[in-house]
């Protein structure tokens, strides 16, 4: 079963903590220095935020899956909408470990699909991906 991904940059983390404590009506499941993220089941997202010095904002959408199997799932349905699409193995990244494929769509938004595979005690860095779509101002870079 997917789940939908959130991940916004936010300059004040404890405010934030404090806003989506109260908008979601539960405490954030990972609750890190720089990092909060809320596994909800009602909607089913998977809701992050982190105060890294990124644009505030929108950083990136996902899907988030449970096996290796409904990523690859995942990953053909990003080929078949026929934009550019990398492949990430043990990506470390968000205090977790991951198997991803990202992709930008023709608004320039930047989409994950991913498959955790275990948590890590570090924040961690994705390698900086580089896709460029038509319309495309950015790219992932986690």
């Amino acid at each position: 079963m997917k789940r939908f991904h959130v991940h916004i940059a936010v300059d004040d983390l404890e405010k934030n903590i404090r806003f989506y404590s109260a908008l979601f009506q539960t405490e954030p499941s990972v609750l890190k220095d720089d990092y909060a993220k809320w596994m909800l089941d009602d909607p089913r997202i998977n809701f992050a935020i982190s105060a890294r010095g990124s644009r505030l904002g929108l950083d990136h959408l996902g899907l988030q899956v449970e096996s290796g199997e409904e990523l690859e799932d995942v990953n053909r349905g990003l080929s078949d909408a026929a934009l550019p699409v990398e492949a990430q193995k043990q990506a470390a990244c968000c205090y977790a470990q991951s198997d991803k494929y990202w992709t930008v769509d023709p608004q320039g938004i930047a989409w994950e699909a991913f498959h955790s595979l275990s948590s890590i005690p570090t924040f961690g860095k994705d390698t900086a991906i580089q896709i460029k779509s038509a319309s495309s101002c950015c790219s992932p870079s986690k």
